[in-house]
């Protein structure tokens, strides 16, 4: 079988934090309720395209997915593992804000077979959270974490930010140290992006952020504390303690098959990708084409013949149009990859690992050896000191980390 990991889109948030360009936005429970009927109808019908795949990972994101009521997401669950082959050590996650769980959800999770909790703190200075618009405090943020190692999780990722206004070096200092002394499992540590429209950039003149300096010394100091501390780097902004990376993002920069469910839900499948409609009305008819288009796939399924194996038989996406299908139900952006772009995403994408990309995959995958694509690229970055080889893995040194972006985009064509 195929491994595949699955995204959910849960679009609901307490409010927009000034940063934030995601697809989210309040609701009530109502929303809520129907927007999950309509995730379900999408999971059921879309599943009969994957009776040859196993899921590996699924990961609930958003928005802020905690918000919704423990019951509905059981139910988001329970369909999945109806209509799909789970793997038995599947990486289950949820993301959430501080202050959005409570003890018995936090308990409904365990028992929803839900291991891996994502929460989101960003920083432990009360302004600069304030300054960002978070809903939240340091004190709860203390509180959310509590709760979660009582309910029983094991698996712990916290969400930092450096470069926020009012941010000095001493205060992300301290955030890191915080952060660390608690000891999760896993820790991402991104850098501020000021997206354009967004609360932080139509206001940016009015507040004080980083100067370029201050903002190099905290992505340096991000580093070589959480480094000392004892957590691996392992892609450019995600830092683990051995045996604890994400599984689930892994998928992303290995270039594996992932399913997206869900208003704007990104997918990539056998070197398609395509996204859900970000509107929902047109989210809604989408779910109905797709339910018209399964049924009419499954039509010749006959009454004795409705397990899994019948499924897989009558569906496999080999030999199908799979694009032409993805377009005719109303999927976004839908793109078939060239060669081309597949190599060039195998090695920008492979290359934010660590561990760097597989030189023998690649000649495996293409039929190419990378030297014979990405020569020139190599040898030119090598000697920069930028990349380096061992064995069968090209990866970044630290300098080329460093300045990662300059060498991801020498190998696009």
């Amino acid at each position: 079988m195929r491994n595949l990991s699955i995204y959910i889109h849960i679009p609901f948030c307490v409010r927009k934090c000034f940063y934030c360009d995601f697809l989210s936005g309040p609701a009530c429970d109502g929303e809520m309720e129907s927007y999950v009927n309509l995730l379900l109808r999408e999971i059921e019908k879309q599943s009969i395209f994957y009776g040859d795949h196993r899921v590996v990972s699924i990961f609930l994101g958003g928005g802020t997915p905690s918000l919704l009521p423990a019951w509905e997401t059981g139910r988001i669950l329970e369909r999945v593992r109806e209509d799909f082959a789970l793997a038995e050590n599947a990486e289950i996650t949820i993301e959430c804000n501080p202050g959005t769980v409570t003890a018995e959800k936090l308990e409904n999770y365990i028992t929803y077979g839900i291991n891996r909790l994502s929460i989101g703190l960003q920083s432990t200075d009360d302004g600069e959270l304030a300054r960002i618009g978070r809903i939240h405090d340091y004190a709860s943020f203390l509180e959310t974490y509590r709760l979660a190692r009582e309910a029983g999780f094991r698996n712990i990722n916290i969400d930092l930010m450096a470069g926020l206004p009012g941010q000095s070096l001493a205060s992300y200092r301290k955030t890191l140290e915080r952060v660390a002394a608690l000891s999760p499992e896993h820790i991402s540590a991104y850098s501020l992006i000021l997206e354009e429209e967004t609360p932080l950039y139509v206001n940016r003149e009015s507040y004080t952020f980083p100067n370029e300096e201050e903002d190099r010394e905290m992505y340096e100091l991000t580093g070589r504390y959480l480094g000392e501390a004892g957590f691996q780097r392992y892609e450019i902004s995600n830092y683990a303690r051995e045996g604890w990376e994400c599984r689930h993002n892994k998928v992303y920069w290995r270039r594996g098959d992932y399913v997206g469910f869900g208003l704007g839900a990104s997918s990539m499948v056998q070197n398609v990708r395509w996204k859900n409609p970000e509107e929902h009305a047109a989210y809604a008819a989408c779910v109905e084409k797709m339910e018209a288009d399964a049924l009419k796939r499954m039509a010749d399924i006959t009454e004795t013949e409705t397990d899994r194996a019948a499924r897989m038989e009558k569906s496999s996406l080999q030999g199908m149009d799979f694009a032409e299908m993805l377009r005719q139900t109303d999927r976004r952006e839908v793109q078939e990859l060239t060669l081309q772009e597949q190599m060039e995403e195998f090695m920008f994408l492979g290359l934010r690992l660590t561990e760097g990309v597989d030189l023998q995959e690649f000649q495996r995958y293409f039929g190419k050896t990378a030297e014979e694509i990405y020569g020139k690229q190599i040898s030119s970055f090598t000697e920069q000191g930028l990349l380096e080889q061992e064995g069968r893995r090209l990866r970044l040194t630290p300098r080329g980390v460093d300045v990662s972006n300059a060498v991801f985009a020498a190998f696009l064509f």
